[in-house]
This record gives structure tokens, C-alpha cells and sequence, in this order.
């Protein structure tokens, strides 16, 4: 059996991915896979470093506004549909899966011109513009909550799943992560990221508060900068804090590669509200402190954030109100009330759906036998 996979430019669309391959592996031995993405996306870090090929196509997001821009990006999205369908007629896949991004359309496309059967995954409540056009194309759409069918078109033949998650993130043991990363167990570890590549306003008021959590409550820190911001966090930091805090209670680093192993340490996640942050936060059941991304489409990471608020598991913070204070303030109310942090560790793991992957791979394997 083959299969194709197609997602890049984050890790919420890449690790997806990864983690239907992987599952695949696990009931079909014999599959192949292969990854298609592009050279600038974290997709030609990430994937090789789990052991998958990858092959490249050139192209890049639109921008809304029209533009000489926007006309060579859809020069190259166009070109870039030849390049996907030249690599699916070498590797010849049984099915194509799209896991978001603007990788997902050329290589969908040219696999529905190919007659391939193919499968889109929506990871968030509120279904991206290239789901939407996919959908009319796809053999299977798999959404992560039952409301996203409502914003497709009525032909998409929709399944809720759920987000993929990794194995790892669910069955890493606290123990393992805290020795991974040379943490105390008898103190409270706090989880502090802004997405696979970081958010600089998430990290201009953590470094600011910084110093005063660490140094007023007996916790440790692991916190994950993005390699933009890693270099200026770092210089702050060592301004502010004394060399042997930061090396004792404070973790700091541009990219984590093993986020189970974080996840598994971590008692309270700070970060944003993307979909397999959500997927993963909530399957392994701890309490968030979220600052929903402005920008984010169609303000789907706010949607996804109050989601949670409103199950009790989560305290979000719009980014306009995000600074030292309201950030030290949440923080401090999770670590100091042990009651507090029980009741919405408890709220999340009702959220969690970890069978996700193995009802992604059972919808892969019916389309590779044409009974989707």
C-alpha cells in the first residue's frame, strides 16, 4: 500500500500527518509513505527527522489583497500542480491525504485529476479556505468537531474525527519528561509556548513576568521562544534573572522537537489556540492558559480557545489585554489553587479524543479499497 501525504508550513498541518503516517505503519507494516511540502516550510525539518521522505513542490499562500504578488503566487500554485502530479504518477499512491495548508491543493487537485482517491483533514472548528474548495473534490473530509460540516459545502462527504495526536503525547509518562529535561518532580512545571514557531507577543510579556514567577513560587519553566525570538529572549532573560535561576528552575529553547516529553511534564500549558495544541492539551487532560492568535483565519484559534473557557478547562487571554500582569495573574491563580487546576485538568480530558488517528487511518484504508 501507498499513500501520499500533503501538509506543510506549520506544525499544526505537518504533524497531523506524521501522525496518520505513523498509525498506518503500525496496522499496514509494509506501506509507504511519502510527504509532499515545500523547502521553506517547517515540513523540510520536521518530516526527514521522522524518518519520512519528503519531495518538494514550489508554492506559497495567497495574499487577500490583489497584487502583482498575489499573480506569481498563482502562477506558482498553478505550475506547482504539474510538479505534484508528475511526483504521484512516479510514487503511483494508493490514496492522497491532505492535512491543510496551501500545500493541500495542488497536490489534492492533482490527485483528483489523476483519479486517486483522496481524504482532507480540517483541524479546527472553523474549516480553512482551501477545505472548503477541496471538500468538492474530496472522496472524504474529516473534521475535528461536528458544527465545522455546517460551513461546507452540502456535497463534502464530512466525518468527525477528531485531531490526530500523537501516540507519544498520550503515553509519554510525567517521570519520562521531567528526567528528559533534568526537571525537580516535586515542584510544579509550567509549559510556556507560542506555536511551532513561536509568538513575540506571548514573548514579550512571559520575559518580562518572568522573573518574578520564578522567583516568588517554588516552580520550573520549560518555555519554547521560536528561532526568531530565541536569541533577544535569551540576552533578556539573563539581564533580568541570575544565572543560576535561569539554569536551575528555567528552560529555554528555540524549538522542542520532543513536545511529549513537555507535554508529559507539564502541569499548566501557556501558548496559542491553534487545533493540535487543543488536540493535544486536551488528550492528555491539562489546564491551559490561552492567547487566541489575532490574526488566525477567520478568528478560528478564538473560536477554538473559548471552547475550552467555556468547558472549564482553560483561562484565555485576548492578546490586547496580554502583558505582565494579566499573564503573571492567570498563571499565579492556576499554580496557587491546587482545587482549581484539578476541576479543569478534569474539564479538558472530556474534550479529548485520542482514538482520532485510528478512525483517520480505518477512512484511509476503505478509500485504498474504494468502499469510501
Amino acid at each position: 500500500m501507498k499513500v501520499t501525504i500533503a501538509g506543510g508550513g506549520t506544525g499544526g498541518h505537518i504533524y497531523p500527518g506524521i501522525t496518520i503516517a505513523k498509525t498506518l505503519l503500525e496496522k499496514v507494516p509494509d506501506a509507504k509513505v511519502i510527504f509532499i511540502g515545500t523547502e521553506r516550510g517547517l515540513e523540510a525539518d520536521i518530516v526527514p527527522k521522522e524518518g519520512f521522505e519528503l519531495a518538494f513542490i514550489d508554492v506559497a499562500g495567497f495574499r487577500r489583497k490583489l497584487s502583482l504578488d498575489t499573480l506569481k503566487t498563482a502562477y506558482r500554485a498553478a505550475r506547482s500542480v504539474f510538479q505534484a502530479r508528475a511526483i504521484l504518477k512516479r510514487f503511483k499512491p494508493d490514496v492522497v491525504v491532505g492535512t491543510g495548508g496551501y500545500v493541500s491543493g495542488p497536490v489534492v487537485l492533482a490527485a483528483w485529476l489523476l483519479r486517486i482517491p483522496t481524504m482532507i483533514h480540517e483541524q479546527n472548528a472553523l474549516p480553512g479556505y482551501t477545505t472548503k474548495i477541496l471538500s468538492l473534490l474530496a472522496d472524504a473530509v474529516a473534521v475535528t468537531y461536528p458544527e465545522s460540516a455546517g460551513y461546507l459545502p452540502k456535497r463534502a462527504r464530512t466525518r468527525v474525527t477528531g485531531n490526530p495526536i500523537r501516540r507519544s503525547i498520550l503515553e509519554t509518562t510525567k517521570n519520562q519528561g521531567l528526567a528528559a529535561f533534568g526537571l525537580d518532580p516535586r515542584r510544579l512545571t509550567i509549559l510556556i509556548f507560542g506555536g511551532s514557531q513561536g509568538a513575540r507577543a506571548i514573548n514579550k510579556a512571559a520575559v518580562k513576568m518572568m522573573p518574578d514567577l520564578v522567583r516568588s513560587k517554588d516552580v520550573q519553566v520549560i518555555y519554547q521562544t521560536g528561532k526568531l525570538d530565541y536569541e533577544r529572549v535569551i540576552k533578556e532573560l539573563e539581564d533580568k534573572c541570575e544565572d543560576a535561576l535561569l539554569t536551575s528552575r528555567l528552560i529555554v529553547r528555540d524549538y522542542i522537537y520532543r513536545m511529549d516529553y513537555a507535554m508529559a511534564c507539564a502541569d499548566l500549558v501557556v501558548g496559542r489556540a491553534g487545533a493540535i495544541s487543543i488536540a493535544e492539551i486536551t488528550g492528555r487532560g491539562l489546564p491551559a492558559i490561552l492567547i487566541p492568535l489575532p490574526s488566525s483565519a477567520e478568528g478560528h484559534q478564538e473560536k477554538n480557545a473559548k471552547a475550552l473557557e467555556a468547558a472549564g478547562a482553560a483561562i484565555v487571554i485576548n492578546q490586547r489585554d496580554l502583558n505582565r500582569e494579566s499573564l503573571l495573574e492567570a498563571i499565579i491563580k492556576v499554580i496557587d489553587d491546587g482545587e482549581l487546576r484539578k476541576h479543569m485538568a478534569a474539564q479538558s480530558k472530556k474534550l479529548g479524543r485520542p482514538g482520532a488517528a485510528r478512525d483517520l487511518v480505518d477512512i484511509l484504508l476503505s478509500l485504498s479499497k474504494g468502499q469510501a
